[in-house]
């Protein structure tokens, strides 16, 4: 090999190595994130249960137990949907940084493929054009799966956050016709 060619391959392995450093990062941030949001969650559990354990026992009847256990119910399920919510903003942003560091190396990758491909077609011998035209089908080919694949990750990104939102919704409406019917039956009681 000579020696402009072990500099190519260097710098491609350095450029591969900060490729995978910068996933390995984001990695570890998001690992460090949710479970900042995990112990977070956690403590607040906690400390509701305590609190409303305290309350369900401070109750004189049945029917004040009914009544705190209703209104007990709604912030906890709202604490589920709000820690739902955060997962999925995490697990998005991550993403989001993951795929901006696949797009940002196939760019380079298709822009040295692309260079690689124009050298070979002006130093090919007569009929070598069609290796190299063979060579750039193969790079388009792979650019237009590249897109689709990212355009399918943000389609599914898509979904997933229209339905968090339909749950949300949905949720609400429950919680209300759930502490609703308990207050109902309490009060018959």
């Amino acid at each position: 090999m000579s020696n402009p060619n072990m500099d190519q391959l260097a710098a491609a392995q350095k450029a591969n190595a900060e490729v995978m450093m910068a996933l390995l990062r984001t990695a570890f941030n998001g690992v460090e994130r949710l479970t900042a949001l995990n112990m977070a969650a956690s403590r607040e559990f906690f400390n509701n249960t305590v609190a409303s354990t305290q309350q369900l026992l401070a109750a004189k009847d049945a029917n004040e137990v009914a009544k705190l256990n209703t209104e007990l119910a709604k912030p906890g399920v709202d604490k589920l949907m709000d820690y739902s919510r955060s997962v999925y903003d995490l697990v998005s942003e991550m993403q989001k940084e993951v795929t901006s560091v696949l797009e940002s190396q196939y760019s380079t990758f298709a822009k040295n493929a692309t260079s690689a491909v124009e050298k070979a077609k002006s130093a090919a011998p007569v009929g070598g054009d069609v290796f190299a035209a063979t060579m750039q089908s193969m790079l388009d080919a792979s650019t237009t799966a590249f897109g689709n694949m990212t355009s399918m990750a943000k389609q599914l990104t898509d979904i997933a956050e229209a339905n968090l939102q339909a749950a949300s919704k949905v949720a609400a409406p429950a919680t209300k016709s759930a502490t609703s019917a308990a207050a109902k039956k309490a009060a018959a009681k």
